[in-house]
């Protein structure tokens, strides 16, 4: 007998019509044989309206308050949802968090999971029941409520999922599936039939609106079948896969997160040890940084921006800050007016000219770009929150993705060299213990690899007029002159110019100078530099971006090394840095160290 868990979103039980509608999902796959487990999210915009009833009372009330009353939202939807299950004559048990046995550590409206008990559920299960769980929300050691923040009851189904060794774990939502950007913002926007989780991670994480990144995080490490369908219409809905098929379009989707603020640290000392102290003061905050960005320094000063959510500004000037006191030099400034747009696509990585193509289609929209950030499958930039929209409408319709037949090319084999587990031992209790036990560690930092290249070499282009298409221009001369661009860094502009560089490989640096000192003579003061020997180190995991000590581990281990940064570039599952070359191989084996890997 297969187990399928069910996901329904507040969409999904909006009112008793679609409550019923769900109950008949699940008690059709019930009668099909499967046991049944759903997870339901509060119903509409409960959250919202439970959020204002307390600003109603303060504007400040307690964490732990906060965690009492929000989790009654799911409490009236699954029993709610038991309700009609009975009354289409099916037996169900509604199940709180605690009830499930859902045990979290104690931060309070961002709680992580310890721990998973399935024994009352397997029993529920084993008599016929379909278990209902209120997603979003646990318990920690001392029985205080927690909720898992937003986004937590994708985390709790696919959490489960894993425990339970479920067969399929299907997200319900008002969507047909993934497609390749929001159809709201571009009407000839396209279902995807499959998506490998890597790009689904990118899209998640960068506002697709979907499914949250925790949950994919989730569904990656433990391999949980996942399928986004519509809880509207019979719609099959969008596989997420292990892997990309070598057919894989260049571009895949384009994301975007609307309101995104930007704060910068400048003129602090460009020398070991900093980076460190900025992000562990970001760590101690809990602070969830997006983009971070360091461009090469000049005159022993340097300059690190990093974007996080409109909502946790105040927060994050607070600690920089603290930060800038610790290191007795430096400004803050900050923007607030932004929106980040990202193209993802696991086809770039066998294609260079990518990014190009991609500041050109913004240029000819007159859209200037802010900071840029790159990665093996994404490209993003920032732009004037303003024109958001357009810029995701023109780099859709840029890339063709309206014209696009086919996106039925992931895979959920196990590819070659993975390892096959033994299918005889997949349902004993020994296995089931060992899924436990790891649950216990699933939300801790997961670095899976870290990684030294110390094959490139820099490019720094300073004083470029800080207006639309010039970097359309710098790399379309590039990528036409056959030179493959792997990290591409750019900070906010100050004083209407911007500053750019770019790592190549060592045998392309002659030809990148040759093609990109002819363009200085158009910029007006605009200066060329290169160092031809550079270290990149990346760090890279599931969890970097929702796992707020990825950076500070990184960064301490390398202040700990005496070891200076020159570049940072991040996503959502790496982040690179770049030192001295003579620098590479302490660094390196410095961050193994750090994270416990051989």
């Amino acid at each position: 007998m297969s187990l399928i868990v069910q996901k329904f979103g507040g969409t999904s039980v909006a009112d008793t019509s679609k409550i019923q509608a769900a109950a008949r999902r699940a008690t059709a796959m019930h009668q099909a044989g499967h046991q049944v487990v759903m997870v339901v999210s509060a119903r509409g915009k409960k959250t919202d309206e439970l959020v204002g009833l307390a600003a109603e009372i303060t504007d400040r009330p307690t964490p732990r308050e906060m965690d009492m009353l929000l989790s009654t939202g799911e409490q009236e939807s699954v029993a709610l949802m038991a309700m009609a299950i009975h009354k289409l004559g099916v037996e169900a048990i509604s199940l709180t968090g605690s009830q499930i046995g859902v045990v979290t550590d104690s931060s309070h409206t961002k709680a992580r999971i310890i721990s998973i008990s399935t024994e009352r559920m397997k029993a529920a299960l084993n008599e016929g029941k379909i278990v209902i769980a209120a997603g979003f929300q646990g318990r920690d050691k001392d029985w205080n409520i927690t909720t898992l923040g937003r986004g937590g009851s994708d985390t709790t189904a696919t959490a489960l999922a894993a425990v339970l060794e479920a067969d399929m774990c299907e997200i319900y939502t008002d969507v047909e599936g993934v497609f390749t950007t929001d159809p709201r913002v571009v009407p000839e926007a396209h279902q995807m039939a499959s998506i490998s989780y890597d790009e689904m991670l990118e899209l998640a994480s960068l506002g697709a609106g979907v499914m949250h990144s925790r949950s994919i995080e989730f569904a990656k490490k433990y391999r949980v079948p996942l399928k986004v369908r519509p809880s509207f219409s019979d719609g099959e809905g969008t596989l997420i896969a292990a892997q990309a098929l070598d057919a894989a379009p260049v571009v895949t989707g384009v994301a975007f997160v609307r309101d995104e603020v930007r704060v910068s640290l400048t003129d602090i000392p460009d020398e070991p040890g900093i980076m460190s102290s900025i992000f562990a003061r970001m760590a101690e905050r809990k602070i969830t940084l997006d983009m971070i960005v360091q461009d090469v320094g000049t005159g022993g000063l340097a300059r690190v921006s990093f974007t996080v959510p409109q909502s946790d500004l105040a927060e994050t000037l607070t600690a920089a800050g603290e930060a800038i006191e610790d290191i007795g030099a430096g400004k803050i400034q900050h923007g607030t007016n932004l929106s980040k747009v990202s193209i993802v696509g696991s086809g770039m990585r066998n294609n260079y000219g990518v990014a190009s193509r991609m500041f050109s289609i913004l240029a000819d929209a007159d859209i200037n770009v802010g900071m840029i950030t790159t990665s093996e499958i994404k490209v993003t930039v920032l732009v004037d929150r303003d024109q958001c929209d357009e810029a995701v409408r023109v780099i859709h319709n840029g890339f063709e993705l309206d014209r696009l037949t086919s996106y039925d090319f992931a895979s959920n084999q196990i590819q070659a060299g993975e390892g096959q587990p033994d299918e005889s031992q997949q349902k004993t209790a020994e296995l089931e213990q060992e899924i436990v036990d790891q649950l216990s560690h699933m939300e801790d930092i997961v670095v899976s690899e870290v990684l030294l290249d110390q094959s490139q070499s820099r490019v720094t282009v300073r004083n470029l007029p800080d207006n639309p298409g010039i970097c359309s221009r710098l790399f379309s001369v590039v990528a036409e002159g056959g030179v493959s661009v792997d990290m591409i860094v750019q900070n906010m502009g100050e004083e209407e110019q911007a500053h750019l560089s770019f790592t190549v490989p060592r045998t392309s640096l002659e030809k990148s100078l040759k093609l990109v000192e002819p363009l200085l003579s158009e910029w007006g003061d605009a200066e060329l530099s290169h160092e031809a020997e550079i270290a990149k180190l990346s760090v890279v995991g599931i969890g970097l971006r929702s796992h707020t000590g990825v950076g500070q581990s990184m960064f301490s281990a390398l202040a700990e090394a005496e070891i200076n940064i020159q570049m940072i570039n991040t996503s959502e599952t790496r982040i690179s840095a770049v030192v001295a070359l003579e620098d590479g191989e302490k660094a390196f084996q410095g961050l193994l160290k750090k994270f416990g890997l051989s």
